[in-house]
Order: C-alpha cells, then sequence, then structure tokens
C-alpha cells in the first residue's frame, strides 16, 4: 500500500537524520558519552511526537464511535418518531465510513421530521382560519409526535374539502345577498335585525359562513319571497276590484288609462 511505502520512507528519513547527527558530533568531537545523550533527547523529542500523534488519532477514533453510538441511538428514536423500519448498516464498512453513512442518514431523517412538523403547523393554521369561517370543528390529530405521512395526506385532503365548502357556501351567500337586496328595496324594508344588517353589509368577508346561518339566509330570502308574492296577489285581487267598479261605475276608457298607470 501506498501508505507502508511512505512510512518506510519516513523511517529512512530518520535513519538519515541520525547518521547526519552523529557525523556533526564525530566532526565537532563530540565525547561518546555526550553523544549518548544527545541521542536520548532526539529519541525522546521523536518519541513524544509521535505519542502525542497516535494519541491524537486514538482520540479521533474514539471520536468516531462515540458519534457512531450517538448516531444510532438518534437513528432508532427517528425511525420511531417517523414510523420508518430500522436502519441497516454495513457491518463490513469501515468505522469512517460507518460512521459518515450513520451521520448522513440522521441529517435525512431530521429533515423529514422539520419537514412535516412544518407541514402540521402549516395545515393546522389553514384549518383554524376555515373553522373559524365555516364554524365547524378542527381536524383531530395528535400534534404532540411527528404525523405520519398518512396523517398528513388525511389532513390535506380535510383541508381541501373545507376550501370548496367555503367557496360553495361563499357562492350562495353572495348569489342570495344580491336577491336580498333586490327585494329589500323592492318590499321598500331596512334591515331591522343584526342579522339582515350582517347580510347587507357590505364587508361580505367578514360574513360567518356557518350551517345555521346559511339556513338563516335561505329562510330570510324565502320570507322575503314570500313577502312579495302575497303583495303581487293583494296588488292583483286590488286591480280585479277596481275594473270591476270601473265597469259598473261605467268610467270611460281615457279616464281609465290615466289611473292605470299607478
Amino acid at each position: 500500500a501506498l501508505s507502508e511505502v511512505v512510512a518506510a520512507e519516513a523511517v529512512c528519513c530518520l535513519n538519515r537524520a541520525m547518521a547526519a547527527l552523529r557525523d556533526i558530533w564525530e566532526e565537532i568531537g563530540i565525547p561518546e558519552e555526550q553523544r549518548l545523550e544527545r541521542t536520548d533527547v532526539v529519541r525522546k523529542h521523536i518519541k513524544s511526537l509521535l505519542d502525542m500523534m497516535v494519541a491524537e488519532e486514538e482520540s479521533l477514533k474514539e471520536r468516531l464511535l462515540k458519534s457512531i453510538v450517538l448516531c444510532r441511538k438518534e437513528l432508532d428514536t427517528l425511525c420511531r418518531e417517523l414510523q420508518l423500519g430500522p436502519f441497516e448498516t454495513e457491518e463490513e464498512s469501515t468505522i469512517l465510513q460507518m460512521e459518515k453513512n450513520l451521520r448522513t442518514r440522521v441529517e435525512v431523517l431530521q429533515k423529514q421530521k422539520r419537514d412535516r412538523k412544518q407541514e402540521l403547523k402549516a395545515l393546522q393554521e389553514q384549518d383554524q382560519d376555515l373553522c373559524d369561517i365555516l364554524c365547524t370543528a378542527l381536524f383531530s390529530i395528535d400534534t404532540a409526535s411527528v404525523p405520519s405521512l398518512e396523517d398528513l395526506d388525511r389532513y390535506r385532503r380535510h383541508v381541501a374539502s373545507l376550501n370548496t365548502l367555503k367557496e360553495q357556501r361563499r357562492e350562495e351567500f353572495v348569489s342570495n345577498k344580491r336577491q336580498i337586496i333586490l327585494l329589500m328595496e323592492e318590499l321598500d324594508h331596512t334591515p331591522d335585525t343584526s342579522f339582515e344588517r350582517d347580510v347587507v353589509c357590505e364587508d361580505e368577508e367578514a360574513f360567518c359562513l356557518s350551517k345555521d346561518n346559511i339556513v338563516a339566509l335561505q329562510n330570510l330570502l324565502q320570507q322575503l319571497e314570500a313577502r312579495r308574492a302575497l303583495n303581487e296577489a293583494v296588488c292583483a285581487e286590488l286591480r280585479t276590484r277596481i275594473i270591476a267598479l270601473w265597469e259598473r261605475l261605467q268610467i270611460p276608457e281615457e279616464e281609465r288609462e290615466s289611473s292605470a298607470v299607478h
């Protein structure tokens, strides 16, 4: 392996350095006893440096092993929260590769957890707004735990159905409101209840689209239509009586026409 070649080269460098030192000491004339002392200083220095490097690499190994344990624990929790199967690791992989794979998987699942939580929060806000407008109950879901994909799908469909119901009731309200205003003008009727005033109010978004309000709106429209029908029947009867009186009094056609405009 290339690393073994490099290690052998390091040993050669050390041997060359020691040989060079011995040659220098010999040229200088340093006694053997002092050479021994200086060689021992070099040995201690090299040993200290190598021991420090080995300790650093051992520390790295321990950190990687500790990270693997923590990642496995975090993965177990995330898989349980997200209702996923256990994560299988390759037993033959190295410590470094295993730690990287586990850490990457943890990051992926943490993002899934955040995404689900964020979508749940957004759906709850939409649900709350729709329930305020429609006066319906909130969707039942456990907000303390991470929602499953099936839970989120059901929640999405529920919110979509509420939006559809809201649009249907809004269209019905606008249509009935238009007819009610026309009937009130025709009957010269001034809104005299809080509900009637809410109906004809210009701020259509403020009207509560509850089922009871929609029923009350339909009832109001029917009442006004009934009053108009009653008025029309009374008018028809009065016209018939007037015509009969004209006939009995033999009123001329010209005079009848001048009165007919009323």
